[in-house]
């Protein structure tokens, strides 16, 4: 085994969005590689074939879908941040959540200092840690 990837599938042409939007969130986060579909080929020309995003050194990989899921993404499976500071989890927080959803608003929970889950505009999952899990 080479590596392993966490791989996010897009639909309706939005996942170049998403990336333009993810590593504008974090620092040290960059789209490494992009291809797109041409004219005459199985997606609408202009979307995103395979593209490859690192965040905070954390590589992905994302596509748009050309074909239409009767599923899309699950808080199952969530993007898991550790913060330095209160005012990164607030501000990342903030804009995460933004056209999003809470599924856990930032808060002491118990088992951390300060904590959020939510779901993105895109549908992605984040869960936002700030101290220590215990």
């Amino acid at each position: 085994m080479e590596k392993v990837t966490p791989f996010l599938m897009f639909q309706g042409g939005k996942a170049e969005e998403a990336m333009n939007y993810y590593t504008s969130l974090i620092e040290d986060s960059e789209i490494t590689s992009i291809s797109r579909y041409g004219a005459n080929e199985a997606g609408d020309e202009g979307t995103v074939k395979h593209a490859t995003f690192s965040l905070k050194g954390q590589e992905f990989m994302c596509i748009d879908s050309n074909v239409k899921h009767a599923f899309s993404f699950t808080p199952s499976f969530s993007i898991f941040i550790t913060c330095d500071s209160e005012k990164e989890i607030n501000n990342l927080y903030e804009k995460l959540i933004t056209d999003g959803q809470a599924l856990m608003p930032l808060d002491n929970y118990g088992f951390s200092k300060k904590f959020g889950w939510v779901n993105d505009r895109f549908g992605v999952s984040w869960q936002l840690n700030f101290g220590e899990i215990g």
